[in-house]
């Protein structure tokens, strides 16, 4: 049976791991994600409940729905990452050798680390460009750089776990 980089000899997912865990506890992503889906639940719930009883729809709900969505993504690339639960096709990974494994999984972590860096610059761009001409939403005409700033920062907390993981591969044995 072979194992992945975050498993250990018994395999299933959750079980004890070689690797020591993250320093920096999850409790704070998995706060903020409960947190963003409750309001998510809440807001699709009241929704739902207008839309069935008076045929009227909150439809400027979508703008908050798609950011507490994008939110919710990024939080868990964050918490995946940091435990090594992303998602990965590992067939032609298991055939080689551990340390061969392990490069393979540094250069992967590597390749994500640039996508995350061109979200936080790009993203900024973006959230800077809505702030500095003063754009808004088209629903509720609320400043647009207010949903797009979370891209970057959460992109920048996905790059600092990444680096944590990369730090805990590059030291493991």
């Amino acid at each position: 049976m072979t194992t992945h980089p975050g498993e250990s000899e018994a395999g299933p997912p959750g079980a004890p791991s070689a690797e020591p865990p993250p320093r920096v506890t999850l409790k704070v992503e998995e706060a903020l994600m409960a947190a963003a889906m409750a309001a998510l639940c809440l807001i699709t719930f009241g929704n739902v409940v207008v839309r069935y009883l008076t045929n009227i729809s909150f439809a400027f709900t979508e703008e908050y729905s798609i950011a507490l969505m994008v939110i919710v993504t990024l939080l868990g690339a964050s918490a995946a990452f940091a435990v090594d639960r992303h998602i990965r096709v590992t067939f032609l990974i298991d055939r080689l050798p551990p340390p061969a494994r392990r490069w393979a999984e540094l250069l992967v972590i590597g390749l994500c680390i640039l996508m995350f860096v061109l979200l936080v610059r790009l993203g900024g761009r973006l959230a800077w460009d809505e702030y500095r001409f003063e754009e808004t939403s088209p629903g509720l005409g609320i400043p647009s750089f207010l949903y797009t700033m979370w891209l970057p920062i959460l992109s920048l907390a996905v790059v600092l776990r990444l680096v944590g993981r990369a730090v805990r591969v590059w030291r493991a044995r």
